[in-house]
């Protein structure tokens, strides 16, 4: 078990960790006591350091910068822990927003919570917590995710595993990827209630909202500038009851049940029940015909 109180006066020589976010996107949402730490600590780890030198060049702050990102943290992880035990403090910023939120920074925190280096966090911007709240969706409990996988199946893996969630599901992405995630979305959540945030904070900020499918169609007319907050309606139950339905059906009668009932072409009631049953198309598909060809 470790404590620490962040505020009393180290006896030893050891610096600190300060974790400070920055603006993502408006810099006057930047707090005095961020720019008062950055100020008075002796080297800024940064995710971007060109980025980090814009924003302290608009506040007229000159200090040491050290890269720090996804690509080389554990390389710096070392130099910045040996800097600390130095004495140094140091401010770990990402290019926007909280650090260790989809950005790099958990890395760091726990070599130095193993260390016994304080870390010291400041609040500040957030836009997952934004967007949440100008969502208009229930705000009481929510699941923040971030960045979905890019490969498809681990995509369809991760969403298979959120459907049932109950509380209000957050994620990032970005345009270039918005509306296969929309997609997606729809396809494994069903038509829920949604909201975009994209370029939150900045002169052109703006929210959409409605259903899924409402939201796909604005995307697909193709302003999809910025990057995005999706904020997702949570599993009201639904769902559950309508993956249930089909629980004592055989797997041709679930079929037969989309054809029959539903006049679908046999192709793509064999690609649903693949989608609701979470199997392999092939699998539905030979099992359907084989059955149908006795």
């Amino acid at each position: 078990m470790k404590t620490q109180s962040s505020f009393q006066k180290q006896v030893d020589t050891v610096g600190l960790l300060y974790v400070v976010p920055t603006p993502i996107g408006n810099l006057e949402d930047i707090t005095i006591r961020a720019l008062n730490t950055l100020k008075a600590v002796e080297i800024i780890a940064a995710e971007d350091t060109r980025n980090t030198k814009k924003l302290l060049h608009y506040f007229e702050i000159d200090k040491q910068l050290i890269s720090y990102h996804e690509h080389n943290k554990q390389m710096r992880e070392n130099k910045l822990i040996e800097l600390l035990k130095q004495g140094k403090n140091i401010s770990l910023v990402s290019d926007a927003g909280m650090p260790a939120i989809s950005d790099p920074g958990y890395d760091i925190v726990k070599a130095c919570v193993e260390e016994d280096i304080p870390v010291i966090v400041l609040p500040g911007a957030s836009a997952a917590l934004c967007a949440l709240v100008g969502s208009g969706l229930p705000t009481n409990e929510f699941y923040f995710y971030g960045f979905l996988p890019r490969k498809k199946k681990d995509k369809e893996n991760e969403l298979e595993r959120l459907k049932t969630i109950k509380a209000t599901l957050l994620f990032y992405e970005s345009p270039h990827r918005i509306i296969e995630t929309l997609e997606f979305l729809h396809t494994k959540l069903g038509n829920r209630q949604i909201a975009l945030a994209r370029e939150l904070t900045k002169k052109f900020e703006e929210y959409v909202r409605g259903s899924i499918s409402e939201v796909l169609n604005w995307a697909s007319t193709g302003n999809i500038k910025g990057e995005f907050c999706i904020i997702v309606d949570g599993n009201n139950g639904d769902e559950l009851e309508q993956d249930s339905w089909w629980t004592n059906l055989s797997i041709n009668q679930h079929v037969n049940h989309y054809v029959e009932i539903k006049d679908m072409k046999s192709k793509d009631a064999i690609k649903k029940v693949a989608e609701e049953r979470n199997l392999p198309k092939r699998e539905v598909y030979q099992t359907y015909h084989i059955h149908s060809k006795k």
